[in-house]
This record gives C-alpha cells, structure tokens and sequence, in this order.
C-alpha cells in the first residue's frame, strides 16, 4: 500500500500493511521547533546554518518538511489556511531565536517585543497600534493568549460581535487551498490532511481572538465558560450564525480541492479536564451537538472526507455523542486522563470511530520517562489499538519542547517494530 491508500483502508476500520502514522499533518498532531530541531540534527538532516520553519507561530510548531518524513516514514501531509492564529500568513520568512537557543524563520509579520518583565509580546496581524493579543513568558516556548475583554452590557449582547471572524472564504482563501491541495496530492501519495476553518464551536483557544486587532463580545474565557450555563440562548446564537457561514464555506471549499482530501479537520473544542468532562452529556447534545452534527451531515452527503475532532482530556461521557454527531476521528485520545483506558475505548468505541493519537503519553512519559519506557509504553499502546484498523499513529498532542531525543527515537523504534499487520 501507499501512505494515500493506508490511511484510507485505516479510517474505514479496516487492517492495513501497517498502522499509518502522522507527525505535522495538524496544529495537535506536530512537533515543537525545539524538539524538532534536535531530532533534524540526529538524523544528520541539518544543514549548516540551518533554522527550523515555524508553520504555527502560537504553539511554535516547527515544519515537518520532506526529508524529515521520508526518513520518519510519516503517512499524512497538511494543508492549512491562509492565515494563522495571529491573523497574518506564513510568508516571507526572517530569522528569530527562541529563549533557548533554537534558530528558527518566523513569517514577516511576526513582529513581537519585549515587556519590562522580558516577556515577549505578540500582536495581532503584526499590528503595534494595537493592544498585544499574546504573551510568551520569559524563558517559555509557547505564546498565552491575553485576554482583551471589552466592556459589554450582557442585557444588550449582540451575536453578531462573536461570529466577525466568521466569514466567507475569499478567492485568494480558496486559491490557496486548491494550489496546496494539488501539489501535495500530486507530488506525494500521502493522505491529505485540510485544516477546515470556523467549524469549531466554543473552541476556547479561538475565543480570546489572537488574531483580531479589536475583538468585540464576550472575549474572556471564564466569562464564556460560564454563558454556556448563563446565556445559552445567546451561545446558540453565535452557533446559528458560525454554523451558516461555515456550510457555504464548505460547499466553497469542497469545489476547489474536490476528492483529493481524505481527512478534514472539523473541531478542536475541548470538553474535558483531567478528571472528567467540563460539561454534562445533557449541554453538549443540547448546545454543541446540532451544530456538529449538520456540518458532519453536509461532509458525509456531499464528499468522501473523514471528519477529524481534537477533543482533549477525560471526555468518556461524551463520546457516544460525538459519535452521533458524525465524527469519524478522535484525536489526540487522552489516555492519561480519568476513565481513557485504551483497552476500554478499543472495546467500546473502536468500530465506530478512529484513534488518532494515544500512542505515547506526552505528559510523563515521553517528557520524562526512560527509553526503555517509552518503548514499553507504544508496544502496549499500539497492541491495543490496531486491532481491526482504525488507528493512526501519534502521540497525545504535539511533540513537546521538553522531549529528550533519545525518547523520541525510541517512540519511532517501538513503532517499527510493532506497526506491521
């Protein structure tokens, strides 16, 4: 099989050569420009004076270019939207150094500077005239948002202040998608990975809105945690509207880049803590799920796509859901979270909806454990899942900035030799 074709025999829970694997397809599935660096330097892939490419500036995920996944045997490519979390595109490259060290290229527009505290300060679509929408703490790696609430009267709130950044694509949005998606579909035989955007309902990353110069609404996240029990007529609301928009968004999309998609990542709202779910299955089929599901609806009816949720932490509850809703991929199967065993979600949930991720856990073990442990950890994690197919590999979440070298190699090696069928 070819990685197109593996990927595909996956997702439709059946068995193929071996269980395909993605690292850099997604903004939850890539690796962190420090980690990223090392790894490119074991492999003997850096070239002299060579910086890694920042693809998404907020979580300072490094590009998983060719060579490295030729040399990983990675079966997934993604495209991506025009513009990033911050509101500028990815273009024009300049150099740039993270506190630790790493030379990395940032796009033109990158155009960050210091607080009085050495923090670095970012600015929505590169614009200084502006209130700074993100913070990266001295001697981080990632970007916090910085919430920008501006006063509201919540007996006059006006939906119409949360959806602005929901729009129809343009023509230069959809060019974009068309020229990505052809190269990628006819220079490689990899499996085609499209970051959808506006179809994510309540996704708290996007709520503080990094990427607007002025955001108007509600723009705190505790105060939105909390209209989803105090407002929810206005949540819906905002739904109806997002979800308006993002139908015809689809449609728009679906013309340009046809049947060469396999994989469209739809959501990446998390419901769920460490411990449980953050809200009950009665306010997520209630307040969620009819949106979810009549944009699943529109992908199953209209395409082939397979329908990609990132949804992190102990969300067991909710899964039935999802599954209703028209999911066809979870990601990135916290199974370090209360209630995630993987024996358990194999059992229960594994014929009806793919794992994309689970392969690691990120929080201890890849970070902190031995290699023999991480070895340990895939070999367990892997005999579980690939079981009947519908499982690709990756670890839970991206590929952190604390990850030793030699753990992600051993990750890579206990993949080889436990991923053929």
């Amino acid at each position: 099989m070819n990685s197109r074709e593996r990927v595909a025999a996956a997702l439709n829970h059946k068995e193929p050569d071996r269980i395909p694997i993605d690292f850099g397809a997604g903004g939850q599935t890539g690796i962190m420009a420090s980690t990223l660096y090392k790894i490119k330097k074991h492999y003997g892939l850096l070239e002299e004076n060579e910086r890694i490419k920042i693809v998404e500036p907020y979580q300072m995920l490094g590009e998983v270019d060719e060579k490295i996944q030729d040399v990983l045997g990675l079966d997934v490519v993604g495209v991506h939207p025009l513009k990033n979390m911050f509101g500028f595109r990815d273009e024009n490259f300049k150099p740039w150094t993270l506190f630790d060290g790493t030379p990395v290229w940032v796009p033109q527009l990158f155009n960050t500077e210091p607080d009085e505290n050495g923090n670095i300060l970012m600015y929505a679509q590169g614009n200084h005239g502006f209130p700074p929408s993100a913070k990266m703490p001295k001697n981080g790696f990632y970007f916090d948002s910085i919430i920008r609430q501006n006063h509201f009267d919540p007996d006059n709130l006006n939906p119409k202040d949360n959806t602005e950044e929901f729009a129809p694509l343009s023509d230069e949005d959809l060019g974009h998608f068309s020229k990505e998606v052809n190269s990628a579909y006819e220079n490689t035989d990899r499996a085609i990975y499209l970051t959808f955007p506006g179809a994510a309902f309540g996704d708290i990353a996007l709520v503080p809105a990094t990427f607007l110069k002025e955001p108007r609404g509600i723009r705190d996240v505790a105060e939105w945690y909390m209209s989803i029990a105090l407002r929810p007529d206005y949540i819906m609301k905002v739904f109806e509207i997002q979800t308006e928009v993002a139908v015809e968004n689809l449609k728009a999309v679906y013309k340009a880049v046809a049947d060469k998609v396999q994989v469209v990542f739809m959501s990446g709202t998390d419901f769920g803590s460490q411990k449980g779910p953050m809200i009950s299955e009665s306010t997520y089929r209630k307040l969620f799920f009819p949106f979810q599901k009549k944009l699943n609806d529109w992908v199953h009816k209209n395409t082939p796509w397979k329908t990609f949720m990132h949804c992190c932490g102990s969300i067991e509850p909710l899964l039935e859901g999802f599954i209703e809703a028209g999911f066809d991929i979870l990601n990135p199967v916290q199974c370090s979270a209360a209630n995630m065993a993987p024996a358990m979600l194999k059992a229960k949930y594994g014929d009806r909806i793919a794992f994309w991720g689970g392969g690691v856990d990120t929080q201890k073990t890849l970070p902190s454990g031995t290699p023999q442990q991480v070895k340990t950890e895939v070999t367990e994690r892997i005999k579980i899942f690939k079981k009947s197919g519908g499982f690709v590999f990756n670890a839970i979440h991206n590929i952190q900035a604390d990850v030793p070298v030699e753990n992600f190699v051993a990750m890579l090696e206990a993949y080889s030799k436990n991923c053929a069928y």
